[in-house]
């Protein structure tokens, strides 16, 4: 079932990856500062990425059980959410306590690797 979930949630991170860069190369560019619209863009860089690293932890779920890979898959979408979505909203002019919140979600993120590299040496 989380398996499910998680490639639910994965292909929902990438399609919103797509429109949130096609909004921001249409529809920002010009109304943000270069470091603003540079910020949202890393935003959905991460938010790709992480997309599809959670496809591929729901693909290995379907065939390993194994809690290292549940773990990795939280964490990649507790990232996705503290890190892109804390760089969205200070891009978009969102409160300044957003910005204490993107290194949390990058250690989210880098911790959810570090669960993925267990989870392969324990196969």
């Amino acid at each position: 079932m989380i398996a499910k979930i998680y490639l639910i949630v994965a292909a929902s991170m990438g399609m919103l990856s797509v429109m949130l860069g096609a909004f921001a190369a249409h529809g920002l560019k010009g109304k943000l500062s270069e470091t603003l619209l540079h910020a949202f863009q890393t935003g959905v860089q991460y938010l790709f990425f992480h997309a599809l690293a959670l496809l591929a932890v729901a693909i290995l779920l379907r065939s390993i059980t194994s809690v290292w890979l549940h773990g990795a898959g939280a964490l990649f979408i507790a990232g996705a959410l503290l890190f892109s979505g804390s760089l969205f909203g200070l891009a978009l002019g969102g409160p300044s306590w957003l910005g204490p919140v993107t290194p949390l979600g990058g250690l989210c993120f880098i911790l959810g690797w570090a669960a993925l590299i267990v989870a392969a040496v324990k196969i």
